[in-house]
């Protein structure tokens, strides 16, 4: 008997050959938040399962993004707060860390979590296959995949690739050792002496923190008019502020025309550092879909539908590989959409993506969910607002916003700082559109806010929910007791 209970036989040569494909209800490519998640749900529903990963199980948020990026940051902000403990009178004298110690915590604090998910996946019984896999074939029946010597047939396929980090065609970029991606940085066991940051995106402000509060000298050069371009301006322009008087040195509108050794050559000049670190966004991981040569595809990603469904009866996307909000909360939702339209559960959910929240794990926090004034204000006469769960047309909003010192909680444990909490409302239906934050700790309750969206709550609705005294997130009801 073969390992998993088919017939084998020797072949004319008198080697062990396999005589039957292994089968499964659901085959997923990629380990990765969308990969594990979509394994759970459907193992635990009763269907044969295999899922394949190439590098680790927990992908690049849990091994080179997410999880080692906090847990980096949260080192830093412990020696950060242990600088500044005299604001609250507290004398700390002598201070000092070891880099390698805290690259250590983190390789340790990735391989538990790491084992965590390899457990899980055990105890539901999943078939895990370590290695690169491949689509051979598919048809409307079945899809079979390859990895190794080995071959897999499956119902369904769910493709979890991920994305990979996005390398610009900047002269002087690849093979140079002063240059470094955001995986390079995070395995560096030394800091380095200085730093330039290409990309003034999340990644970048993330990296930019960590090197500052460890006393690294930061320049940040971004291509667009302002960093976090996304994200709500107001918000942003309190913590390009707050940086650029701690010390980084923060270009916009600057374009990187080449980099000669560790000397990156601008539109605005030419800076020097150890090293050059490139955040410019990823890129879709397409590596092993060669077979599927008719999916549909769309600025890179794969098109898929509300179902997480693509233009192939039996393919489905979900992750970063689909292009759409690559965050790791947003893979594992799409997860739970495309099994549950597999196992055809109803009611079939939908994914809100006007109430995704997003995190920028900076020092103050930056925490915000859905609308912000600038996509109002793009929005022509005509046009439906997102947010809205009826189809009507779009109505002026209106805005309130406070310091996040109404709370007493911040201001006992934030000395100095003054944060923001901003709500969009709409002006008609007074339904919550978009909140916006800066402010330790607001990713923590960033939820709240995330749910009031999604569920179209008014005004007068949010009015009544009770927040436990005192705490930061009491700052949400004030601002909409403005209203």
């Amino acid at each position: 008997m073969c390992r998993d209970g088919g017939e084998c036989g020797k072949d004319v040569f008198g080697e062990f050959r396999k005589l039957e494909i292994m089968k499964y209800f659901l085959a997923i490519i990629g380990g990765g938040p969308a990969g594990y998640t979509a394994a759970e749900i459907a193992s635990k529903a009763g269907k044969d399962v295999i899922i394949f990963e190439q590098n680790a199980l927990g992908g690049t948020c849990l091994n080179v993004g997410c999880i080692p990026t906090k847990t980096l940051l949260y080192s830093a902000k412990q020696y950060y707060n242990a600088t500044h403990a005299d604001k609250y009178g507290v004398k700390a004298d002598g201070v000092s860390f070891d880099y390698a110690k805290i690259v250590q915590r983190k390789t340790k604090v990735v391989r538990k979590l790491v084992a965590g998910i390899k457990q899980k996946l055990n105890n539901e019984h999943c078939t895990v296959v370590m290695g690169a896999a491949s689509v051979v074939s598919r048809t409307d029946e079945q899809v079979v995949i390859a990895c190794g010597e080995e071959q897999y047939e499956a119902e369904n396929l769910l493709i979890c690739t991920g994305s990979t980090n996005f390398v610009p065609p900047i002269p002087g970029i690849k093979d140079n050792p002063a240059v470094w991606d955001s995986t390079m940085a995070l395995d560096s066991k030394e800091l380095p002496q200085s730093m330039i940051i290409v990309g003034g995106g999340v990644i970048g402000m993330e990296f930019a923190t960590l090197y500052q509060e460890l006393g690294v000298p930061v320049t940040v050069i971004e291509a667009m008019p302002t960093i976090l371009p996304n994200l709500d301006q107001e918000v942003v322009a309190i913590l390009l502020e707050k940086y650029r008087k701690a010390g980084i040195q923060i270009l916009t509108e600057t374009k990187v025309t080449e980099i000669q050794g560790n000397k990156v050559v601008t539109t605005n000049g030419e800076f020097e550092a150890e090293h050059i670190l490139v955040s410019v966004g990823r890129r879709a991981n397409m590596q092993g879909l060669e077979a599927l040569n008719d999916l549909e595809m769309f600025r890179g990603g794969i098109v898929v539908d509300e179902f997480m469904r693509t233009n192939l009866k039996n393919v489905y996307a979900a992750g970063d590989v689909t292009g759409k909000i690559m965050l790791a909360h947003v893979a594992s939702r799409q997860a739970e959409v495309a099994v549950g339209r597999m196992l055809k559960q109803i009611p079939l959910q939908r994914i809100a993506y006007n109430a995704i929240p997003s995190v920028v794990y900076t020092n103050p926090e930056i925490a915000c969910v859905g609308l912000t004034e600038k996509d109002l204000n793009e929005i022509k006469e005509g046009d439906f607002a997102p947010s809205m769960s009826t189809d009507e047309p779009f109505v002026p909003y209106e805005v309130h916003k406070l310091p996040m010192t109404y709370s007493g909680r911040f201001v006992a444990e934030n000395e100095g700082e003054t944060g923001l909490c901003k709500v969009i409302v709409d002006k008609r239906s007074k339904a919550i559109m978009g909140v916006h934050m800066i402010g330790n700790p607001c990713s923590e309750f960033v939820a709240a806010a995330s749910f009031a969206v999604r569920m179209g709550y008014t005004v007068g609705e949010f009015k009544q929910v009770v927040f436990p005294h005192p705490t930061v997130g009491e700052v949400l009801r004030e601002v909409i007791a403005e209203f």
